[in-house]
């Protein structure tokens, strides 16, 4: 029987108790003990303690050091991965996202480092006792976020907590504070200077997440969407935001940005997500949903281009990208409920058969060789799709009626 993997939260306790153990403080830190307040299930659970890193590592049999100058270690608790942090400051951001300075310190000045006050608590899961030194608790009972702090320079130190601050204003259904909301929008535009792959991984979580409308709303009066995607138009990105809200469920990243760029060529806003270096897969699944809008709109189209379409992976998102246009239009559905029962009556089809002959076959039986077989192949296939021509007998005659057919015209 293979040993039973401790929960993230057993994890967390158990590495606070071994640096109690050892003579250090040790508490659960940020948005575990947010998450726990508001009865939320918490994704990860860290530690933030008095032990310096290299005071961390004996203690335990398997560490990772990701940022040890940062006082930052991860611990391995069987499959489970705990991130350790040292109590500290920090300043001198002059790239908008690093310390110039790290000073190892105390609970009540690391706090003070931290972005929000919903996320700079902490929690003694010993004593069950929280510990606020920044009126998180009172945030969180009126449901507002707060910076710790000034936030002007809150947001100067990591320019990526402007998305941050959209994040969670969305996906807690808080107030972002006035101040807060004034200092956004004074520095969008420098959400620029951070890299793409950061900027991606807070947009993904704020366009998929069920509440992605509102979020999607702040990016836009925010001006970070624009600083984000130049490009994009703010009528253009209105109308996204509305596709947006259309949605009923949790939806892809690829979809989230197709919904965005809903009304811009496709050209274009696969030239605006550059920035965000996207991977190979998502850059695929994207450009097809942008190319293809449109097309389902077509409710009688042939049998042919219908499996064609049926047998992409993307087509689900396809259609719910339609439906979503449709419904942000106020526009009747009529379309896809017609192509939905279509769809229905192909159910056990085989939507991607195997040609009936293959490149050999139609040069046999005269083609030229080139371009022609290739030509031959394809009008083949779509005639096999559309169910013209089941057998291999059927195939051959079609290709000698093609030749035929092109072979006269040639001579006239």
């Amino acid at each position: 029987m293979s040993p039973v993997r401790p929960s993230n939260r057993a994890a967390a306790v158990f590495v606070v108790r071994c640096l109690r153990k050892a003579g250090f403080e040790a508490l659960l830190a940020g948005g575990c003990v947010r998450d726990m307040l508001l009865k939320r299930r918490a994704k990860d659970y860290d530690v933030a303690t008095s032990a310096r890193p290299e005071q961390i590592l004996p203690l335990f049999r398997r560490t990772l050091e990701i940022g040890a100058k940062f006082g930052v270690v991860m611990v391995l608790v069987k499959q489970c991965q705990v991130e350790v942090a040292t109590f500290r400051t920090e300043s001198g951001y002059a790239d908008g996202r690093h310390p110039d300075q790290v000073r190892f310190s105390c609970a009540a000045e690391d706090a003070s480092r931290r972005d929000f006050t919903v996320n700079g608590m902490f929690y003694d899961p010993i004593r069950r006792k929280v510990i606020d030194f920044v009126d998180g608790q009172r945030d969180l009972g009126r449901k507002i976020l707060r910076t710790i702090g000034d936030p002007d320079r809150r947001f100067e130190e990591d320019y990526l907590r402007m998305l941050r601050a959209v994040r969670f204003t969305a996906h807690l259904g808080f107030a972002l504070e006035p101040a807060a909301w004034a200092a956004i929008t004074r520095h969008a535009d420098k959400i620029a200077r951070i890299s793409g792959e950061r900027i991606a991984a807070e947009l993904e979580a704020i366009l998929t997440h069920p509440a992605r409308a509102v979020g999607a709303r702040l990016l836009v009066e925010s001006s970070l969407c624009a600083a984000v995607f130049p490009g994009l138009d703010p009528a253009g990105a209105n109308r996204g935001v509305t596709v947006l809200s259309a949605f009923r469920r949790r939806i892809s990243f690829p979809l989230a940005l197709a919904a965005l760029f809903a009304e811009a060529p496709a050209e274009s806003a696969l030239s605006q997500c550059e920035f965000l270096k996207l991977s190979r897969d998502n850059i695929r699944h994207l450009a097809w949903l942008l190319e293809h809008r449109g097309r389902l709109l077509d409710a009688r189209m042939g049998l042919a281009p219908l499996k064609r379409l049926l047998v992409s992976p993307y087509f689900r998102d396809l259609f719910d990208l339609q439906r979503a246009i449709l419904r942000s239009q106020s526009l009747p559905q009529t379309p896809l409920n017609i192509l939905q029962r279509r769809i229905g009556a192909l159910k056990g089809v085989d939507l991607a058969p195997k040609p009936l002959l293959n490149g050999h076959d139609i040069l046999a039986l005269g083609a030229a060789p080139g371009p022609m077989v290739g030509r031959i192949a394809e009008d083949l296939y779509v005639a096999q799709l559309s169910d013209q021509i089941h057998t291999p007998h059927q195939a051959r005659r079609f290709v000698q009626n093609w030749l035929d057919r092109n072979n006269s015209r040639k001579s006239s």
